[in-house]
Order: structure tokens, then sequence, then C-alpha cells
């Protein structure tokens, strides 16, 4: 699949996760086979106000894996603005955000309230493909609700104004994470536009990624939930394209690379942020081994690296004659 000029090698890309997706958990998914990342979605009016916190997003995980920087807000200009500082960062594609379903976000315009004004997300990309050296993407839902599926009337007009691809999430706003995703609604958006789409919702290994290929007859997949304390879905699903076999990681593989990952978040962040979210990605790389209920109990308690190295010890300890 090529994003514009940019060629994208592989099978699967992590999807923008809002307080998960930082730059750590990107490098670590890059180094398990994520084919690009987007990062997590940032304020335009943050970025051009010179916010600190909303400046820290743009930054990119190593490597030479093509990786994305996605804004959202709902003023042509300011996201037009937004985008020309954006690009200081050299990102490989801008994506704009019109599905998160967030009331902090779409209470104000942006995100999925977008999908209710379609002239005005036309306008928003048209105004950062004018601006940005890099292609433009969008990524959205199906709609607002079951009754206003408008996914392929959405796509149909960012495609004109100048995005060179489209992430959908087969969901509609109001449904958020449940039910499963509508793979025919993804289907109507890859029939309605001559540019990529990305299908995603519900990919959790090869099988499932391999079924929304199929199913939607979509260019590519994007991971989301699926990669949260585990980074080797990358892995599984680029295994089970090439027919190779996947033999997962060990209890002591995953920890260990649970650390890997604190340390970066060491590295990126403050320790105290980084502690701070450290506590949940923890306690989804604890979820599904013996005494995780406890293990997980006690991560509301990390404060520094060595409280996870403590944690890890017990859990093998839980589970060593397993």
């Amino acid at each position: 699949m090529k994003i514009g000029n940019i060629l994208i090698n592989g099978y699967a890309s992590l999807a923008p996760m809002a307080g998960v997706a930082d730059r750590a958990m990107r490098e670590i998914c890059i180094g398990f086979g994520a084919a690009y990342t987007v990062g997590e979605l940032v304020s335009a009016k943050g970025i051009t106000l010179g916010d600190k916190k909303s400046l820290e997003f743009l930054y990119r995980p190593n490597g030479d894996v093509p990786s994305a920087i996605q804004l959202f807000g709902c003023e042509p200009d300011v996201m037009a603005n937004a985008a020309r500082v954006a690009l200081r960062s050299n990102p490989s594609f801008i994506d704009i955000n019109m599905g998160c379903p967030a009331p902090k976000v779409a209470s104000n315009g942006g995100g999925s309230a977008l999908m209710k004004d379609i002239p005005l997300a036309a306008k928003i990309v048209k105004s950062v493909v004018e601006v940005s050296a890099v292609p433009v993407t969008v990524k959205m839902r199906i709609g607002i609700d079951e009754n206003s599926v408008n996914a392929a009337e959405l796509a149909k007009a960012v495609e004109a104004a100048g995005a060179s691809a489209i992430t959908v999430h087969g969901r509609t706003k109001k449904q958020m994470y449940a039910p499963p995703v509508n793979l025919q609604a993804i289907r109507d958006v890859k029939k309605s536009v001559k540019i990529p789409v990305i299908g995603n919702g519900d990919v959790v290994d090869g099988k499932s990624a391999k079924e929304m290929y199929e199913q939607t007859g979509c260019d590519f997949v994007m991971v989301g939930r699926a990669a949260c304390g585990n980074p080797f879905v990358f892995k599984e699903i680029n295994a089970y394209f090439e027919n190779r076999e996947y033999i997962p990681p060990s209890l002591e593989e995953k920890l260990n690379v649970l650390i890997s990952q604190i340390k970066l978040m060491e590295k990126y962040r403050n320790e105290k942020v980084a502690m701070l979210e450290a506590r949940k990605h923890t306690a989804w790389y604890l979820s599904g081994i013996r005494g995780a209920a406890a293990l997980r109990r006690e991560c509301g308690t990390i404060n520094s690296l060595k409280d996870v190295e403590i944690l890890c010890e017990k859990a093998l300890e839980y589970n060593k004659n397993l």
C-alpha cells in the first residue's frame, strides 16, 4: 500500500489510541513489526497556542518505519496552522481525527462531531493539504449512530478535498467500542473511493486481520486495543500472512519487554508521569496469567521502575511451575 508517495511494507499498523499509544509504545510495536504508527491525537488549538503538553505529542518514534502525527480540531485555519507546526517534526504524513467519540473532543466540534458536518470536514482537509508537504489522511468512524451511517459520503468528500488515505473504525460514535464492527460499512467506504482504505476495529490476531481484508476489501488493517500489553500481535499477524510459525513469547520474555517499554517511558517523560502511565500498561501485560487479579491491583501502587520489577518477579514466581 502507498499513502501518497510513501510505501507501507507489512500487514498492520498501530492505531492512535489517546493516552495509550505514546512514543514508547509506538517504538516497541515497531520493533515487533508494526508497519507504521500514528501518534496520539493532539489538539490543533493547543499546538498553535504553544501548549507544552500538546507539543510533546509531536515527537516521532525512533526508526525508519513511517509514522504520522494526528491532529484534531474543527477550524480550518487553526488546523492548517497546526499542520505547519507539526511538519517541523518531519512526520511521514499528517492524520486528521474525525472519529474520536470522547466528549472533550467531540463536544468542541472535533473528532466524530465532524461527521455531522461533511462540508466543514472537507474544508479542514483541504486547508491542511494546501500547507502540507506530506500526505494528509483521515481517520473516521462509520457515523454518529445507526441512523446516520455516512462514512462513504464523508470518504468521498475528503478524497475530493485531497486526502491520500482513509482509516475507518467500523463502529458509530454512539457504539464506542462495542458491539462487533460493521464490516459492510467499511466495505462501502472502500467501494466509494479510489484512495487506500484502512480497516480498523476488532483486529486481534492474524485470523481476524485476514477476515478484515477479505470481508471489506480494504488495503490495510489497523490494530488498536489488541496491542495493549501485547505488541507481539504484530509479529503474530506478520507470521500469519507469511505462512510462518508464530511462537508466542514466554512470560519472562513478555515481562522483559514491559520493562523495556517503561524504561523508554521514563526516557521520554518525567518519572512521575511515566509511572502513572506505567500502571495501566503493566496491568495489560499481566492480564491472563495466574495471579493476574491480585497483581493488577498492585499496579495502582507503582511509583518507580523498581516497583514494576518487583511485580514482574512476583508474576514469575506465581507462574514458575506452569
